[in-house]
């Protein structure tokens, strides 16, 4: 039941989204401002507060470089998959494969990493991958689509650091973090405020975005196979990984357990603040946290 409990909150938020918007309370283009919110203001104050207390020298070891391969080995196969399978354009690739293999570290977690590993040191080793690895890969990916002239995507990918307010916000977390310096507790609390809203300000913008999008647009095969590769293949590969590394078993069950979590919200969001992919991803995200109870589950159950 406390696993349970952990995903519940996620659900009524994502749910009172969908019927505001159904019944029109937020406005037509309630999906569209709060999502702009969360990434433009919410969520960078969220990194640079996480990443400013991080301790960076967690970021290294056999058990993070397992839970990355996993990481590499899924989102690549979803981002060329995306073109092979079901023809999707450049825009939409790295998308996808963010939403097969970009897991949820945050939220969802912290309590679960709590309730099945009982120590959460390991997740902020994927904090740090995700953000400062992955995030900026499928942000300059996504960048080069916005503008497709050559000379124009160098200027715009040298200059995405001070123009991505995700991306700012993680470097001036990292040298927070590096430097030992904190910012003004007036300025900190600030901070601590607006990233509060980060995460539910998300799951009200997916549940809005849920009904405002044509469902025509998100084929099932396809969320099927983003499903299948976020809670089945992404796990087997950590696991697999895990092994061959020669992981202790309570470090392979922190790897498996972090490789099971569902498709982040950040995936959702990048997806509609660069408009691409929106009606798949919106939907994995939905799909994958509600399946995602069962993956976890069953790998409580083997390795616990």
């Amino acid at each position: 039941m406390s696993l349970v409990s952990a995903f519940v909150p996620i659900w009524i938020l994502t749910a009172v989204g969908y019927t505001a918007c159904r019944r029109g309370l937020l406005g037509a283009a309630a999906a569209s401002v709060l999502g702009r919110f969360v990434f433009h203001l919410a969520m960078p104050a969220a990194l640079f507060l996480a990443l400013s207390r991080a301790p960076l020298a967690g970021f290294a070891g056999r058990s993070l470089l397992a839970f990355a391969v996993s990481t590499v080995a899924v989102v690549g196969f979803g981002w060329a998959g995306a073109s092979r399978l079901f023809g999707r354009g450049p825009g939409e690739r790295p998308i996808w494969g963010m939403a097969a293999g970009y897991v949820n570290s945050a939220n969802l977690g912290i309590p679960i990493a709590t309730q099945i590993i009982g120590d959460v040191s390991f997740l902020a080793e994927v904090v740090l991958l995700q953000v400062l690895v992955v995030t900026p890969v499928i942000l300059v990916a996504l960048d080069r689509h916005r503008d497709p002239a050559a000379r124009a995507r160098v200027r715009r990918i040298a200059s995405l650091p001070v123009r991505n307010p995700v991306i700012l916000a993680s470097l001036l977390g990292v040298a927070c973090s590096a430097a030992g310096l904190r910012p003004p507790a007036a300025v900190g609390a600030s901070l601590t405020l607006l990233s509060g809203a980060a995460v539910p300000a998300a799951l009200v913008a997916l549940g809005a975005s849920l009904h405002r999008t044509a469902p025509s647009r998100a084929a099932p095969v396809e969320l099927a196979v983003i499903t299948a590769l976020k809670l089945v293949a992404q796990p087997v590969i950590a696991y697999a990984t895990g092994l061959a590394l020669h992981l202790s078993a309570p470090q392979v069950l922190a790897v498996v357990v972090c490789a099971g979590l569902p498709t982040a919200q950040n995936t959702f969001v990048y997806s509609q603040e660069y408009g691409v992919g929106e009606a798949v991803v919106n939907r994995a995200v939905a799909v994958t946290t509600t399946l995602s109870l069962a993956t976890l589950a069953a790998v409580a159950a083997l390795l616990g």
